[in-house]
């Protein structure tokens, strides 16, 4: 059974893969760019490169919030202010992930729709 606190890490993984399938089929088959100047080089000339790197940044990126979150559950000292503020800092983090994934994924979608 899926934790309903893991949601956002799933949501958060399956946006980032979006965003990297999204990513190579515009640059591949729709002649779309990639916009990250760091990125451009790696996904121009080697598309696995592209893939491992997207793919790593995402799992490490989501790891790090389940670590965070399993650091707060399990803090003694869970009634402390600024356990609270580190909780509610979190929920923002993702929230903010997440509409930037949105984003990202709207840009890729209309210039793969267009």
């Amino acid at each position: 059974m899926i934790k309903l606190q893991m949601v956002p890490t799933f949501l958060l993984v399956a946006m980032g893969l979006a965003d990297c399938l999204t990513t190579v089929i515009g640059v591949s088959f729709s002649g779309a760019s990639e916009l990250n100047p760091i990125m451009a080089g790696v996904v121009y000339n080697n598309i696995g490169a592209f893939l491992a790197v997207k793919i790593a940044a995402t799992i490490i990126i989501a790891l790090s919030f389940v670590f965070a979150r399993k650091i707060l559950t399990y803090n003694p000292t869970q009634t402390s202010k600024i356990n609270k503020f580190s909780s509610a800092m979190l929920k923002i983090t993702y929230g903010g992930i997440i509409a930037f994934f949105c984003i990202v994924l709207a840009n890729n979608l209309a210039v793969l729709l267009a």
